[in-house]
């Protein structure tokens, strides 16, 4: 089963330390931890779509290997790509995508 727009925000809320807010319009949300994003949906879309940071050189190859995953809808290229849900990307792949953008953007603790 594919992951609902329900779970796909309690799974980016459950990042320690993560909030969700709408500073682009009202039908997006974006999830930032440290104030800077690490993913990005317009949760009433169909299909659902979530946009997440990713190593440029990973980002590249996922977009080889995924007809579902794309280069970021209206961001930077290189950084960030867009996953259509209940593609060729299983949900516990999405899952990781999230974490590994989350990663990246979190402040590091000492």
């Amino acid at each position: 089963m594919t992951m609902t727009p329900e779970q796909l925000r309690d799974f980016c809320l459950e990042q320690v330390g993560s909030d969700e807010s709408f500073p682009f319009s009202p039908e997006v949300s974006v999830f930032k931890v440290g104030g800077k994003m690490f993913a990005l949906s317009k949760l009433a879309d169909e299909p659902l779509e979530v946009s997440v940071k990713c190593d440029p050189e990973l980002s590249e190859m996922l977009r080889g290997v995924h007809a579902s995953i794309i280069p970021g809808y209206h961001l930077p290229k290189r950084h960030w790509i867009t996953v259509t849900l209940g593609g060729d990307v299983d949900d516990d792949h999405v899952r990781e995508l999230i974490e590994a953008s989350y990663d990246l953007v979190a402040p590091r603790r000492a």
